[in-house]
């Protein structure tokens, strides 16, 4: 899509493997149909900045107004449906996608976006309607989608230990807690042949270390702090698991949950988050109810006494990147062509 460079905005802080985050990968795939650069928002080097968020972007304004020079449009990516200040002061049209879900709570702050945005988009219908809801008209659902095509399944050897992946790294001390850390250590120290293995993203790894080593679990518990094959990895995983207390803790369809998938291996998934309706109506794994390590440890029961067919699981996921191409190249050239150029707001 040559005509329409596009600026790519993420709120995610900088971090060693910025490259490595979900949202990142799926800007990665944009970029391939719709050239343009990656900007963050975010105004601190490292997580828990005491910026106000309304704020964030501001301080980068000059570099935001020089660079819009050359795009037609910009593509804001963010966990909710937050009103950023530096929307107002922008030229060009503004798409914008919900990373994680839409909650109750948000309606507020979604009506208020609606007035700065000319397309909001989410990743499952249910949010979608939840928008149209409450008078956002310009709310659209775009199915999920990774490359599939980098994942193969490798069957577990018979007597394989017990072993769940778990993706979506905190961010901040308080995410140890609500993106369920706390909860799975709690469960793998009680039930000992549990294993779990960790995606860090370079982050709070010495907390993270800290917490393994006091409750003892060292020789069953491995945090990868480092750039890895996860293929390589799901090829020894019994599941992958991730865990959040709200629905916009987390991506709404986190990619390492659909990287299991790809790989043919069910998972674990909180019932906050979107994903969970898909994984329990169509038989890809079990909805962990609550962020507790019994709801856990019942998850995992109820996992090992299911039968999953790998190919069915690899289907639910493959031959989605072209339609989420496609479904925004679409969206860029309509809002480009509607709203060529946007005056500064009130």
């Amino acid at each position: 899509m040559s005509e329409a460079r596009i600026l790519y905005h993420v709120t995610i802080p900088r971090s060693p493997m910025t490259e490595c985050e979900a949202v990142t990968q799926d800007i990665r795939l944009l970029q391939q149909v719709a050239p343009g650069e990656l900007f963050h928002l975010y105004p601190a080097r490292v997580p828990g900045t005491r910026i106000p968020r309304l704020t964030w972007g501001l301080t980068q304004l000059p570099a935001l107004w020089r660079r819009e020079r050359s795009a037609r449009l910009h593509h804001v990516f963010n966990p909710d449906p937050f009103p950023f200040a530096v929307l107002r002061l922008l030229r060009r049209p503004v798409v914008y996608t919900v990373v994680g879900g839409i909650h109750a709570d948000h309606r507020e702050m979604a009506c208020r976006l609606a007035r700065l945005a000319h397309r909001i988009l989410v990743s499952s219908l249910e949010d979608e309607q939840r928008l149209r809801g409450w008078g956002i008209e310009q709310a659209q659902f775009i199915p999920p989608a990774i490359d599939a095509s980098r994942f193969s399944h490798t069957p577990l050897p018979p007597g394989a230990r017990l072993t769940l992946l778990a993706g979506s790294a905190p961010w901040t001390t308080g995410q140890f807690t609500s993106k369920g850390v706390d909860a799975l250590l709690e469960a793998a120290q009680r039930r000992t042949d549990l294993h779990l293995v960790f995606l860090w993203r370079g982050i709070l790894y010495e907390e993270m270390m800290e917490r393994v080593q006091a409750r003892g679990l060292g020789g069953r518990v491995r945090v990868l702090n480092e750039r890895v094959d996860v293929n390589m990895l799901l090829a020894e995983a019994s599941a992958a698991v991730v865990l959040a207390d709200r629905s916009d803790v987390v991506k709404a369809y986190p990619h390492s949950l659909l990287e299991s998938l790809a790989a043919g291996k069910p998972v674990l998934v909180s019932r906050a988050i979107p994903m969970a309706r898909w994984v329990e109506q169509a038989g890809l794994g079990v909805v962990v109810d609550r962020v507790e390590a019994d709801c856990i440890l019942a998850a995992i029961a109820d996992l090992q006494g299911r039968s999953f067919s790998p190919g069915a699981l690899r289907a639910a996921v493959e031959g989605r990147v072209t339609q989420f191409q496609q479904a925004h190249q679409d969206i860029y050239r309509s809002v480009a062509k509607v709203h060529p150029l946007t005056k500064q707001r009130t």
